[in-house]
């Protein structure tokens, strides 16, 4: 894959064409290899198709859920916990049960108390019960996040970042929507900030690192808030890195972006879509027709196959298969 998408610091984030490109990319289902930083895609018909190809022995396999808004009865889903369902459906019926999910933000629509409760109730049918969580700005509405940390934040630090490690790889969850306004950039903060490079610290170079926030780490599009603040100082902490990927959510689409050692990517939504950069007065739920609103939802599969530098992700929507 030639048309990498390299940050212009003379444009507002990535431009019409690139964010087209990366768009054609996503598709209904592809395949990611990433070896030494560098990134070739293979499109897949079904998931099952994904799965057989990237799960030999050995492989470390998750999947990564963002943006389900339960609670959201707006018309542009006016049952968003059968959407979510019908995601669960999906990672039941992967050939390999990963062995754990990142959830990567706005849980709820309102941080409800009904509404956590519903989330965690459709989370009991699922047959991957370790679950990773990092707040949206949504989950943090009602009471600077308090709820969200008691129930999914439990063990982690400050407003709710956190990190582990998996087969060999180093997992950083992190928070930037803690103090955000409307249509604002995201912000991790000094402290954040501070704690996360005393986490990278003693990590060898070559140890694969995946980071996984709510709002893009990297400059999507600022007029819109999609972006964080100080996310080029985290990024900084990483670059020693060989093998870097960066998850995320907020924007409900599949978006990717490959910077030197390190690839970005943006989940779809199991909830509602949200239109292209620039090509709405702002963001905000989109309506679409009703036939074609699970093309535009879906869940990610990562895999990893340990003492490899290769990670597969691949993008499948609730219309695939």
């Amino acid at each position: 894959m030639n048309d990498h998408i390299v940050h212009d610091h003379n444009h507002d984030g990535v431009d019409r064409r690139g964010f087209l490109q990366c768009m054609a990319w996503a598709g209904t289902g592809v395949l990611w290899s990433l070896s030494g930083g560098v990134l070739s895609s293979r499109a897949l018909g079904q998931t099952t198709d994904a799965a057989t190809l990237v799960a030999p022995a050995g492989t470390l396999n998750f999947v990564q859920i963002s943006d389900s808004h339960i609670g959201f009865r707006k018309p542009a889903n006016t049952d968003v916990a059968a959407t979510f369902r019908e995601t669960i459906a999906r990672i039941n019926a992967l050939p390999a049960t990963p062995e754990f999910i990142l959830h990567t933000g706005d849980l709820t629509h309102l941080a409800e108390a009904g509404e956590f409760d519903l989330l965690e109730q459709m989370l009991k049918d699922c047959q991957t019960r370790q679950v990773f969580y990092v707040p949206g700005e949504h989950d943090i509405l009602n009471d600077n996040g308090a709820q969200y940390r008691d129930r999914f934040g439990k063990g982690t630090r400050g407003q709710g970042w956190f990190s582990f490690d998996q087969k060999g790889v180093h997992f950083v969850g992190l928070v930037n929507v803690q103090g955000i306004t409307e249509g604002g950039l995201g912000v991790l903060g000094g402290e954040q900030l501070d704690w996360l490079e005393k986490d990278l610290a003693p990590l060898k170079a070559d140890t694969p690192l995946v980071v996984f926030a709510h709002v893009p780490l990297w400059m999507v599009y600022p007029k819109w808030g999609w972006g964080t603040d100080d996310g080029t100082k985290a990024l900084a902490l990483m670059k020693r890195f060989g093998s870097v990927t960066v998850l995320n959510g907020h924007i409900h689409q599949a978006l990717q972006k490959i910077e030197g050692n390190m690839t970005f990517h943006t989940a779809r939504s199991t909830a509602f879509p949200q239109p292209e950069p620039g090509t709405a007065p702002k963001p905000g739920p989109m309506l679409v027709e009703a036939p074609k609103l699970r093309s535009y939802l879906g869940l990610t599969s990562v895999s990893y196959v340990e003492n490899h530098p290769t990670l597969a992700i691949v993008d499948s929507t609730l219309a695939t298969g």
